[in-house]
């Protein structure tokens, strides 16, 4: 047994290390969980006992394969508890992280594996995150970020990062659902927003709601096409 701070410290190397081949940093570490460098220097020891990390000093931190195997497991949790909460209890896709959060350290597995069955044992979350298998085992499908498509790039959007509700909500307020096909159909300059073809609208989507957004690529174009 671990406890939810060690759980929420191998769930978030975990996320921070699918963004980099460079070992995690100690100071990324404490603006993703919003604690200070001592805080996290003390967890890491912690860490580092149970074998769930690597950690030289000014080198980064890994994962151990029980580290992983750890991550995946409350990722899984998490993952499932915010497809219930959307498909059984009817929750907006807005609402259900911060409420998964708490929830996914309660959860034992005998529930977990109800929830699982009464969902048909779902591939994925709300937001289009993949859901770890019962065997821990995760399938990261290709996608590309919307902000790093080039003008005449068609796709479909397939998945949003869940940490910023007001970005989801716009996003439904917009009609906008994962599952839609699309078209990035001009980038304004200056780090203007990309206007982009859902259907037979065109919407603008600024930077940090492109960052968050993920695409599967049907027809890529390049940039200096």
């Amino acid at each position: 047994m671990v406890s939810a701070a060690v759980e929420d410290y191998a769930k978030t190397i975990y996320a921070l290390e699918a963004t980099s081949a460079e070992p995690v940093s100690t100071t990324a570490l404490a603006q993703r969980l919003h604690v200070t460098s001592g805080a996290v220097s003390t967890m890491l020891k912690r860490l580092a006992g149970l074998g769930l990390i690597t950690h030289r000093p000014y080198h980064g931190i890994r994962l151990t394969p029980e580290g992983r195997r750890v991550a995946l497991k409350v990722i899984r949790r998490h993952r499932l508890l915010e497809l219930f909460l959307v498909e059984v209890l009817e929750l907006s896709w807005d609402q259900v992280h911060a409420e998964a959060e708490v929830l996914e350290h309660a959860l034992s597995e005998e529930l977990e594996q109800i929830i699982a069955a009464k969902l048909g044992n779902p591939i994925r979350d709300p937001h289009g995150d993949p859901i770890p298998s019962s065997e821990l085992e995760l399938q990261e499908p290709r996608t590309d970020g919307l902000d790093a498509l080039a003008v005449g790039t068609r796709g479909r959007f397939v998945r949003v990062s869940d940490r910023n509700p007001e970005m989801l909500r716009y996003l439904t307020e917009r009609g906008i659902r994962i599952g839609d096909d699309l078209e990035v159909v001009d980038r304004q300059p200056f780090g203007g927003p990309l206007l982009v073809r859902f259907g037979g609208r065109v919407e603008p989507i600024g930077g940090e709601l492109a960052r968050a957004m993920r695409v599967e690529v049907l027809d890529r174009k390049l940039a200096d096409a």
